[in-house]
């Protein structure tokens, strides 16, 4: 099967002189769970930020699918992304609103009408969102105002509204970083459910080498911008990891 998406040589300097990203590549199939490890600082958040041309890269190429997403601007940019789905460390929801609505927010990208961009949300959009809430557990919770779901229930939330958008590809930085064991492992079994039973590639960057042990298909680990490994996990060794972090820590 062709990857999803494709990193080819995917470079980064910034204004400064200082390099973010060498020469890095990695590929990432509909229907697997890729988590990227590696020390603070070694590029893990650019690289997310260059795949969804939040940052364009100093040379190298992103493919999603057949398109090539770093030669697009414009429109053509805006619709392409539309195929990518984000979800950050904190859930950024909107606290007052209920979350049923904070779910149907995740499809205005698709949805821009005179009404939405005065705060309205399409009616359709409001529809679905109680199966993409069903999707992450909390259909019981979609009257619920945001601001007073836990951490675990706000990420989940964060989730549900990405798959209102409807993307192949999901990003997640960091998704579990302020979340306690138990939610944290709740998270990493939606992701993976969500790659191997609804066919999303996943794309994960973690501190938690455990957990990627326990969810990852496959694990990159990044060290000065490049590649260090990319290996299945069930071939990574700990030693393989530790050599990471160490690198990174000298």
């Amino acid at each position: 099967m062709p990857p999803l998406l494709a990193v080819r040589g995917l470079s980064l300097t910034y204004p400064n002189g200082n390099c973010a990203l060498s020469d890095f590549s990695l590929e990432a199939r509909a229907g697997e769970l890729v988590v990227v490890l590696g020390g603070n600082g070694c590029g893990k958040t650019t690289l997310l930020r260059c795949i969804t041309r939040a940052l364009t890269p100093s040379a190298g190429e992103v493919w999603l699918g057949k398109t090539e997403l770093t030669r697009l601007s414009g429109e053509a940019l805006r619709r392409a992304r539309l195929d990518i789905a984000m979800v950050w460390q904190q859930a950024n929801l909107i606290r007052r609103r209920s979350v049923l609505a904070n779910v149907a927010s995740g499809a205005l990208g698709r949805n821009q009408t005179w009404w939405t961009a005065l705060g309205g949300l399409p009616e359709g959009e409001i529809r679905a969102a109680p199966e993409h809430l069903n999707h992450v557990g909390l259909a019981h919770l979609s009257g619920q105002r945001a601001g007073t779901l836990s951490g675990g229930q706000a990420q989940r939330v964060a989730i549900a509204r990405a798959l209102a958008q409807r993307p192949r590809l999901l990003l997640a930085d960091e998704p579990v970083a302020s979340l306690d064991p138990e939610a944290a492992d709740g998270i990493m079994r939606l992701l993976r459910h969500l790659a191997h039973d609804d066919g999303l590639a996943v794309l994960c960057v973690l501190h938690q080498v455990d957990l990627a042990f326990d969810y990852a298909d496959r694990v990159v680990g990044m060290r000065g911008g490049r590649t260090a490994f990319d290996t299945p996990r069930g071939r990574l060794s700990r030693e393989q990891v530790q050599r990471l972090y160490l690198a990174e820590a000298a």
